[in-house]
């Protein structure tokens, strides 16, 4: 039997192991728990992240995060807009159908009637006495009895009146007339009533009626526009008539309180304002190119011819 001396020593160690084997199943639980668990990363790689502050190496305080910078950002292209050096220009889509109607040429008149400029018309040409001058266009009596009547179609409500003609007969000789008149039916679309003194340049009068061409000119000239009311013309009723110009006159309109108000054109050649709306204020005057002019502070001086300073463009 062994004595109590060696008993003890061996207690001691037997409990020293059991408190070993304890500790390390401890441990071994522990790290199974870790491992485990949502997230289980290391603290270290989390704020490596970002998901809190980090701590410095060599203070070990922590470290405060970066202040977001102000300035301002670099503008970027995006694909849409970035064109590279080596990318084709876009196509253009296809054109529209054209349609069939001629654009009008640089030049042309928009507002023309049927006398258009650049054209070239066949017709005839009679004569007549024209004695002073005047005629249907009431221009009054004239000292150049270079003049002509326009055939009734051809005359349109007096949108003739005051054209250059330039009528060239067979033989080769010309003339340049001036229209104040209108020659009514059975006159033909095309035909031209010239003066004694017009004819005679082409032929002899004895010819009585001759085969013709004519086209509308822009002449040369020093002359400006004149105005001229129409007898019995007042605030309440007046008429007007430009004179003198050296193209077709389209339109004639009246100042009013809102604008400009277009007057109605008469086979005599006068433009009407019935209820003396713009009489006596300023007035413009349109060419059937669309050149514009306007003409201020004519008065209302009935059957007088008034001067003005302006005259239009030479086409």
């Amino acid at each position: 039997m062994a004595s109590a001396s060696h008993r003890r020593p061996l207690r001691k160690r037997r409990t020293a192991l059991v408190w070993a084997v304890a500790v390390a199943a401890v441990g071994l639980l522990v790290s199974l728990v870790i491992a485990l668990r949502p997230g289980g990363e290391p603290d270290t790689v989390r704020t490596a992240a970002g998901a809190g502050p980090s701590t410095s190496p060599t203070t070990g305080k922590p470290t405060p995060a970066p202040k977001p910078s102000t300035a301002s950002p670099t503008p970027r292209r995006t694909q849409a807009t970035a064109v590279s050096a080596t990318t084709p220009p876009a196509r253009p889509s296809p054109a529209a159908p054209r349609s069939s109607a001629a654009r009008p040429a640089s030049g042309a008149a928009p507002l023309a009637g049927r006398i258009k400029p650049g054209t070239t018309y066949d017709g005839v040409a009679t004569h007549y006495d024209a004695k002073d001058g005047d005629g249907a266009c009431l221009y009054g009596p004239s000292p150049d009895l270079m003049v002509a009547a326009m055939n009734h179609t051809d005359y349109e409500t007096s949108q003739a009146c005051g054209a250059y003609i330039l009528v060239r007969a067979a033989s080769g000789a010309s003339v340049t007339v001036r229209i104040t008149n209108e020659c009514p039916l059975p006159c033909a679309p095309g035909q031209l009533d010239l003066s004694k003194e017009a004819f005679a340049k082409l032929a002899g009068l004895s010819a009585g009626r001759i085969p013709i061409t004519w086209s509308l000119l822009s002449p040369s000239t020093s002359d400006t526009v004149s105005v001229r009311y129409k007898t019995g013309s007042s605030r309440h009723w007046c008429g007007i008539q430009a004179l003198g110009h050296r193209n077709p006159l389209a339109r004639l309109e009246v100042r009013t309180g809102t604008g400009w108000s277009r007057l109605t054109r008469t086979e005599y050649n006068y433009f009407l304002s019935p209820d003396g709306t713009g009489c006596g204020g300023s007035l413009r005057l349109t060419d059937i190119y669309g050149e514009q002019l306007t003409v201020d502070g004519v008065t209302i001086r009935p059957d007088t011819v008034q001067p003005t300073r302006v005259q239009f463009t030479r086409r």
